[in-house]
């Protein structure tokens, strides 16, 4: 599997040939770029990076090699272990440091691992800081410090119960509502950081019926860990068995969330950011931001309230980027991704939790009656192997000479808006593959939308 370099970090499958796969020269190599990145933009005397990571199997072996490369640096480390990567994010800003690594690969399965780089801010690095990473990763020779000016390690334990408090403080969650709706929940951390994060908010929330699928943070997966329903099986029957009021989901390091309604029946990824948004601007009205791929539901939901909705290209520090420019009150990824700024500028699932509780207590309704109030939007997703001969900007060109007449967008790949749905093809951030999405008002719609594209796409092939 070819490694892989992109906003979103350094990704790929553990061990095998250096340079192919994520193998300890490889770790070695980028964090000693990310270390050179930040002594070049920061002339402090002595720099600070938060270090965490999910339950994966690899996750101490990586994790070694990231705080001994830091501190032969001569940079210090706060330590704090198993970790969602919101809580990384919320440590930054917290302790003041100079940035963070999160080792996770996300949703991939157990065998991937990643570095997920933050700046002083606790947000992502941007495409240039990301280049200028690959450019200091491909110096064959670094110095490295002498042992009287090596990094010391803090650990000052977990931070969750930090993060934790900072979202009972927020204004739009409430205490109150929740607690006097007595919610049974079901969750299902899959074996990650979420088993340690997700009951711990939850009581802190005061829910105090909540049934665990999957909380042991052993790093063994006990199905694909993307949130998606062809993984969630155990999940859905769990809660419709068990007389839960709500189930969630959540992928290896916490920042995508997956809903489940009372009747075992799946929220929809794409409308748990449109939920969230819902409820947060009934209370702080403004504008919503989200990517290109996402459901126009968002849209919709925001004019409803009087807000205005802007696009980015997908990932999140594109996303962030844009919230920023736009003033959002609130953004995020149609994957789950929910960025509440009043937090923090990330994906954070566990503010997603608790504001989505939040309006569910106040609306009174159950949670399949909630999600019908939202406008019907289907999408469809597929992906197809990116070979090393595909001339991808000649099928850019292609699309752009076929739908000319209709409103296009190429800040990532390619989106069409057609009357009343739209498609987008796009290289992806975090595996060798071209994505193809498209959304309809009918699965029938979208599905034949991505037909289309497929019978476009199989002449570059």
């Amino acid at each position: 599997m070819t490694l892989i370099k992109s906003i979103s970090g350094i990704r790929g499958t553990i061990g095998g040939e250096q340079g192919v796969n994520l193998t300890p020269p490889d770790v070695l190599k980028f964090v000693t770029a990310y270390g050179k990145l930040l002594k070049e933009r920061n002339q402090k005397t002595k720099l600070t990076v938060i270090v965490g990571r999910d339950a994966r199997i690899s996750g101490p072996m990586v994790n070694h090699l990231v705080t001994g490369t830091l501190m032969g640096l001569g940079i210090n480390i706060v330590e704090i272990g198993l970790a969602t990567t919101p809580t990384v994010e919320m440590a930054v800003i917290h302790e003041k440091a100079d940035g963070g690594i999160i080792i996770t690969a996300s949703h991939n399965p157990g065998e991937w691992n990643a570095l997920k780089l933050l700046n002083e801010k606790g947000e992502f690095l941007n495409a240039e800081e990301g280049q200028r990473i690959v450019e200091l990763a491909a110096v064959p020779d670094h110095t490295y410090s002498k042992v009287s000016d090596l990094g010391i390690a803090l650990h000052p334990g977990s931070y969750h119960k930090k993060h934790i408090d900072k979202i009972l403080d927020l204004a739009l969650v409430d205490l109150e509502a929740i607690r006097k709706a007595d919610f049974k929940v079901a969750i299902d951390c899959v074996n990650s950081v979420g088993g340690l994060a997700i009951p711990q908010l939850l009581e802190a929330l005061g829910v105090s019926k909540v049934i665990q699928l999957y909380c042991d943070p052993n790093g063994k997966f006990p199905h694909n860990p993307e949130p998606l329903p062809a993984n969630l099986s155990d999940i859905f029957e769990k809660v419709k068995s068990s007389g839960a009021d709500v189930g969630f989901v959540v992928d290896p390091d916490v920042d995508r969330l997956a809903i489940v309604n009372e009747d075992g029946t799946f929220f929809g990824e794409e409308y748990t950011l449109v939920a969230v948004a819902d409820y947060v601007l009934q209370n702080s009205p403004g504008n919503t931001v989200s990517n290109l791929s996402s459901t126009r539901a968002l849209n919709d939901v925001t004019v409803k309230h009087g807000g205005k909705y802007f696009s980015s290209a997908v990932g999140e520090v594109n996303v962030v980027e844009e919230m920023k420019l736009q003033k959002a009150v609130i953004g995020g990824e149609g994957n789950g991704g929910v960025i509440y700024p009043a937090l923090h500028s990330g994906r954070d699932a566990l503010v997603g939790i608790a504001l989505f509780l939040s309006h569910l207590a106040k609306s009174g309704l159950k949670c399949s009656e909630l999600r019908k109030k939202y406008p019907e939007y289907y999408i469809t997703k597929t992906k197809v192997q990116l070979d090393a001969d595909m001339n991808f900007e000649e099928l850019i060109t292609e699309i752009k000479k076929k739908f000319s007449s209709y409103n296009i967008t190429t800040i990532d790949g390619i989106r069409v808006d057609l009357e009343k749905e739209w498609f987008h093809i796009r290289k992806s951030n975090t595996e060798p593959i071209v994505r193809i999405i498209a959304e309809s008002n009918s699965v029938e719609g979208s599905e034949a939308l991505v037909g289309e594209v497929q019978e476009i796409f199989s002449k570059f092939q």
